[in-house]
């Protein structure tokens, strides 16, 4: 992803990590699919210094793929998801100066831990008192401070969201060598990564919109009705990433992702699903431990749940030898 950053750079980082949101509104008030314009959403992304690539949509949903990312807009809620040294918070803010707030019902706004997170234009914590500026929310953070985790910000207010209203992330981070040399192939192209990550099972019977990235990086929108599945690829060896998030039922198919990308760890974050140990007992493959688990039911009565996943290594590798000459970037 990311054909703005600078191409030198891009070729040894690229900050996969994502920032994202979710708007739920009133659709009484204000139907998000009908009543709001494209030229709208393409401004709000041009906010976060992002664009819209390509754009899908059936009776339901809208899907844009953007130079960071997606956007998803449904009647009653819109979910916005960006990468990079993106500033999400910004779109946030266009959208709540330009939206009546007695027709927001919850606002969600999640920032995994990045990569490089000195190359961020902000912190969570900034971004939280900006939205705080306008609205009233909490925060809080998933995880370890100095290992994986999650921040999570919330309006907080008398909503109470619907138990069906289910969504789940699984986030990829050292995929093998294998995976990654294929995914950084030159030839490269939509196909052969739909064949290489078996998207045919995965997403049977969801229309699909993709966008291969100069010089690598690869994002995907499926939908089908009010379902929707993003995943975004960032192949690069030093900082390679993979996230599938969606709202159906991702947990059967992580023993094919897991077997595909075979990562060093993951993270899984899940929204309202009440049975989150039973499944990831039943489908996270037994080569994986668990090093952090974290739960919490918000005020909103969203249960949220994470997990960070390792594989544990049993044989030794060699150290990388560094260039001291100068001429190349130490990561």
């Amino acid at each position: 992803m990311g054909h703005l950053f600078n191409k030198e750079i891009a070729l040894l980082f690229f900050e996969g990590s994502e920032k994202k949101a979710e708007i739920i509104v009133d659709s009484q008030q204000l139907c998000l699919h009908q009543d709001i314009s494209d030229e709208f959403w393409a401004t709000m992304v041009t906010r976060c210094d992002a664009c819209i690539v390509s754009r899908i949509d059936n009776d339901q949903t809208k899907a844009f793929i953007l130079s960071e990312s997606s956007l998803f807009v449904w009647s009653d809620r819109l979910l916005l998801i960006t990468c990079g040294s993106t500033r999400l918070v910004q779109a946030l803010e266009f959208f709540l100066k330009r939206v009546n707030h007695q027709a927001i019902l919850q606002l969600i706004y999640q920032r995994k831990n990045e990569y490089f997170a000195l190359g961020q234009p902000s912190h969570f914590i900034d971004d939280s008192r900006r939205l705080n500026a306008q609205v009233n929310g909490v925060a809080y953070r998933f995880g370890e401070l100095y290992g994986h985790h999650n921040y999570l910000y919330h309006l907080d207010n008398q909503y109470q969201a619907n138990p069906d209203n289910k969504s789940c992330e699984l986030l990829a981070y050292e995929i093998s060598e294998a995976a990654s040399h294929h995914l950084t192939q030159p030839s490269l192209n939509t196909a052969d990564i739909r064949q290489f990550l078996r998207l045919s099972e995965l997403l049977a019977g969801f229309t699909l919109d993709d966008h291969l990235f100069d010089p690598f990086g690869y994002s995907l929108n499926a939908i089908r009705g009010d379902q929707y599945v993003t995943i975004h690829v960032t192949p690069q060896g030093i900082s390679s990433y993979v996230s599938f998030a969606a709202n159906i039922d991702l947990f059967e198919k992580i023993p094919q992702i897991l077997a595909i990308l075979a990562p060093a760890s993951f993270d899984l974050v899940s929204f309202n699903e009440r049975e989150f140990a039973t499944k990831v007992a039943a489908f996270v493959p037994q080569q994986y431990i668990s090093k952090t688990l974290v739960q919490n039911d918000l005020s909103n009565d969203v249960k949220v749940s994470f997990a960070h996943y390792i594989r544990p290594q049993h044989h030794y590798r060699t150290p990388v030898k560094l260039d001291l000459s100068g001429e190349q970037q130490v990561f």
